[in-house]
């Protein structure tokens, strides 16, 4: 173990990020008893919850010095999670008694519910007032090579606030990065696009389906953003066929209760003719190739001298996804796993990271974090796991977290959740349809609702 920072020390602490885990890290280093400055870029609360009519410049937002739009929120978006399960674990995302107007009281909702439900947790608990907000990072770095002798790494942050131009250097003891990862898009390779003379673009950049009225549009993509978006077009568009890299080579089916939307095999190569080869065989000509193919980790921010790298988007070494060995505790991440349900993780994460700074929970030695992170990577490549892949949970994240929570001195994660979990994502595959206005969980609801009661 390492050295146990005990007394209980109080640290000077930055977040990057007033989105949902840079909320909820806030409040818990307050708590812990930290002093906590939160470095936001936009006007407002909510992160990539903030729906804007604006896009990118560039379409596939690969233009590395494009002016850039932080949210990838399109309009028709509804969660994919239900809202008794999505919520952090003691403030419910709940209809509160006497508040109606403007609200959407489905267990589904859009995604303005949910901004609006992060401006109440913000509101709650006084966490505006750590804010800086129109400020953006600029670069943060270790200020000193050493620790000075007191067991604390210093980190310089330079930042701007945006309007007045205000450039601020500033040392802090710790930093807590929360800036999201919705933001960099990945985009498909595909042969022959240099001379195909349609419309790309990646779904970061998609808001609304009435500009592809009467279009032959192709998704990429298996993510829950082109199942909604390639329905969502549908509506509007001639034809949309969907190319997914995870289906088999021969796919060709036509989707239940359309006309006009068909779910394909990869794309093979396109032509300069317009026209789109699958690999089924189907040769198609098309107007628009939409990316719906997630999103590169991005720190552009951050140096540390190669100690921290996005490598084909594996951030590491990260102990626990959260701790660099080089840096721990003084440098974290929160939000790094995905296919998880995210505000109870953050809110887990923020509660370990917080009382390994003050010294009330201990981290292993340097070397034990690393030996670690190097077993986990071996093991990875021993089943075949790419390494874009490695921050992928799905039913690991209650392992995980119960294990954050047992570092904590917190419950485990509720039966109830797991179970809605898992629930929801049995009916998101065999009804995608209806399985946000459909269900037969009405007793999880209602175990749901008892342990809200103690929060209310």
């Amino acid at each position: 173990m390492t050295p146990s920072l005990s007394p209980i020390r109080s640290h000077h602490v930055a977040v990057i990020g007033a989105g949902a885990a840079g909320l909820v890290a806030a409040r818990e280093l307050r708590r812990e008893g930290h002093s906590v400055v939160v470095f936001e870029r936009q006007k407002q609360v909510g992160g990539t919850w903030i729906y804007t009519d604006h896009i990118e410049p560039d379409p596939l937002s690969l233009d590395p010095t494009r002016s850039i739009v932080h949210s990838s929120v399109y309009g028709s978006l509804r969660t994919n999670l239900p809202r008794e399960c999505m919520g952090y674990r003691d403030f419910p995302f709940i209809l509160r008694s006497g508040v109606t107007e403007s609200r959407d009281p489905r267990r589904f909702p859009s995604h303005r519910e949910v901004l609006t439900y992060l401006r109440d947790f913000a509101k709650e608990f006084a966490i505006e007032e750590m804010i800086r907000f129109e400020t953006s990072v600029v670069k943060v770095s270790p200020a000193v090579e050493s620790d000075g002798g007191d067991g604390i790494g210093k980190w310089r942050i330079e930042s701007t606030e945006n309007e007045m131009k205000i450039r601020r250097d500033e040392i802090y003891d710790a930093v807590v990065v929360c800036n999201g990862h919705y933001i960099e898009p990945r985009v498909a390779e595909i042969p022959g696009i240099s001379s195909w003379p349609g419309k790309e673009m990646h779904s970061h950049n998609y808001r609304i389906p009435e500009p592809f009225k009467d279009q032959v549009v192709v998704l990429i993509g298996n993510s829950a953003s082109a199942d909604d978006i390639s329905r969502d077009i549908a509506r509007f568009a001639k034809e949309v066929h969907v190319a997914c890299r995870s289906n088999a080579a021969d796919m060709y089916i036509k989707q239940t209760g359309y006309s006009n939307l068909w779910m394909h095999s990869m794309i093979e190569r396109v032509h300069e003719d317009g026209s789109v080869v699958f690999q089924n065989g189907k040769t198609i000509s098309v107007d628009v190739i939409m990316h719906c193919t997630g999103y590169k980790y991005h720190f552009p921010f951050l140096e540390t001298s190669g100690s921290v790298t996005v490598d084909d988007n594996r951030v590491g070494p990260l102990y626990k996804d959260v701790f660099p060995p080089a840096f721990a505790p003084w440098l974290s991440f929160i939000g790094i796993p995905w296919k998880v349900v995210p505000f109870p993780m953050f809110e887990l994460q923020s509660k370990w990271i917080a009382g390994v700074l003050s010294g009330r929970i201990p981290l292993p030695s340097k070397e034990d974090m690393v030996m670690e992170i190097k077993t986990l990577y071996s093991t990875l490549e021993a089943q075949g796991i790419p390494k874009r892949y490695t921050h992928r949970m799905g039913m690991t994240q209650f392992e995980y977290n119960d294990w954050l929570a047992s570092q904590c001195g917190c419950s485990r994660t509720e039966e109830w959740r797991k179970e809605m979990y898992l629930t929801t994502g049995v009916r998101k595959r065999t009804q995608p349809e209806t399985y946000r206005d459909e269900w037969d969980d009405h007793h999880l609801v209602s175990q749901a609702h008892e342990d809200f009661s103690l929060y209310a």
